[in-house]
């Protein structure tokens, strides 16, 4: 059939968004994301053009990130008020975008003469053009589906983008086992082997673990208010609803430490009752615990702010501004003002806050908060471990997922935060207003976890960690350059090498 590769290639596209959080179970499937990048892989190397790469690469890429972030169809539709014809175009026209990225990719593999490392690198290229250019959207990378699987063990030396690239060789490697023309080959079953004994180290190389300081432990609580997002701007609905719940829990709340979730207070300080928020802070400055707040701050004059505020005892009152902001949900990209103005979204144009910036010291413990989608950006959160002294013991995630429903958004953003945990060595607590709401130890596991959708508090200790893992330590002073180097420079060791085998 003459469209069959096409049609396999969205097949095995959407089997990859399913890897990052299987619809059953919420769970990654590390297996099933490295068996349908090696169907696109065998597809490419059937492929003798570029141009006919690229074609394949993009309905990839279309249907593997259309199937992973569909639920912006809801954000759109369901709470922005965007017809849903033009929220379903929307998306697809995101996800056609984006995929010209690995179309890109796919090109240039070819060009250099092809091979698994050169697959690789063509895509860590993808991801890391789709993570960085026009502030980046890298929701639901290949890595991440390997946050329970054997290649988990690298994340504290190469990050989640290096776990990509080794996913995209192994891919490569077994579909060439399946090619007729390399099946018998000596070379293939050499790859084959490199193969089996790459998955079995990863098994064995792991850091050894930072031995537990006696009696430093933080009792934390991590309030889910559930307020409905249909309302939760709304005077005299979701904005009463929530001012009173997340009050009364702060008033409380007796652990040591209690984080609230983004935009838990949904209003300006200044449009809030009269004394709504100095009991509050009177209660944290003048007691023994301490409190993270997700309050917008700002006013017309200066701009506005996606914040935290913590208040602790003897203490100036600590604030957090969030630095990487979602495009139309949080600031406005030149030419899109008319789309916007089609949806009915509030607080849609914040100040980016600094970078890096200082944590909440607290009972001995550097907590960094990030808002909702920061943790998928490692590099900015590795600026904070340049200096060790000063680097974070616990990272924050303070999130409203509520935009997206009761769906998968909620399992995907809970394994990104997984996998940072995994890369920096760092205890993740996450405080949401739907879910998911967790502690997430060091080593990436979940160790307490409230019910999605439902309203509550979770509490639990939290062991901070000092130890600087290496992809923190090369991440905070280089960023993503030495993977830009590596995925530029094997493409080219692969086209100099495939001109010299050419050569009479």
């Amino acid at each position: 059939m003459r469209f069959a590769p096409f049609i396999v290639a969205i097949a095995a596209g959407l089997a990859q968004a399913v890897s990052i959080a299987a619809p059953w179970n919420g769970q990654p499937q590390w297996w099933l994301q490295v068996a349908s990048l090696a169907v696109l892989a065998a597809l490419l190397q059937r492929t003798a053009s570029p141009a006919g790469a690229a074609v394949l690469a993009w309905l990839f890429a279309v249907a593997w990130l259309g199937g992973t972030w569909w639920w912006l169809f809801i954000s759109m539709h369901v709470y922005g008020g965007l017809a849903a014809p033009l929220a379903v175009l929307a998306v697809l026209a995101l996800a056609a975008f984006l995929a010209l990225y690995y179309a890109l990719s796919a090109a240039l593999f070819k060009l250099s003469g092809g091979g698994a490392i050169a697959f690789g690198a063509a895509w860590l290229l993808g991801e890391l053009m789709r993570a960085t250019i026009f502030t980046g959207f890298p929701w639901g990378a290949g890595g991440y589906a390997h946050v329970d699987g054997p290649l988990a063990a690298l994340a504290p030396f190469i990050g989640v983008d290096g776990i990509c690239f080794v996913a995209a060789c192994l891919a490569y490697w077994l579909a060439a086992l399946v090619q007729p023309r390399v099946r018998s080959s000596r070379r293939s079953w050499l790859m084959a082997g490199l193969a089996v004994v790459l998955l079995a180290a990863c098994n064995v190389v792991a850091l050894r673990d930072e031995p537990a300081v006696p009696g430093r432990k933080l009792s934390v609580a991590l309030l889910q208010g559930n307020i409905p997002q249909d309302v939760k701007f709304e005077p005299g609905a979701g904005i009463a609803l929530s001012l009173d719940w997340y009050a009364r829990e702060l008033q409380q709340t007796q652990a040591s430490l209690v984080v609230t979730p983004e935009t838990a207070v949904p209003i300006l300080p200044q449009q809030l009752p009269v004394g709504y928020l100095e009991p509050i802070q009177e209660r944290y400055t003048q007691g023994k615990q301490a409190a993270l707040i997700g309050i917008p701050l700002g006013n017309s004059r200066d701009g506005y702010s996606n914040s935290v505020i913590g208040f602790e005892p003897d203490a100036k009152i600590y604030r957090y501004d969030k630095h990487h902001l979602v495009p139309f949900g949080e600031f406005i990209p030149p030419l899109f003002k008319w789309f916007v103005r089609m949806m009915n979204i509030p607080l849609g144009d914040f100040n980016r806050g600094a970078l890096p910036q200082a944590p909440f010291e607290w009972q001995g413990e550097r907590l960094a908060p990030n808002i909702c989608y920061e943790d998928l950006f490692g590099e900015e959160l590795a600026a904070n471990f340049t200096d060790p002294a000063r680097a974070p013991t616990i990272l924050v995630n303070m999130s409203n997922i509520g935009w997206f429903g009761d769906t998968v958004a909620i399992d995907q953003h809970l394994a990104i935060s997984r996998m940072r945990a995994i890369e920096f060595h760092r205890p993740v607590i996450r405080a949401t207003n739907t879910g998911a709401t967790a502690i997430v130890d060091a080593r990436g596991q979940v160790t307490h976890s409230l019910p999605r959708l439902t309203r509550g508090v979770l509490t639990g200790d939290v062991q901070g960690r000092t130890d600087i893992t290496p992809y923190a330590a090369w991440l905070g002073r280089f960023g993503l350059a030495p993977l830009w180097l590596l995925a530029f420079a094997a493409l080219a060791a692969a086209r100099w090498t495939g001109r010299r085998e050419a050569r009479p």
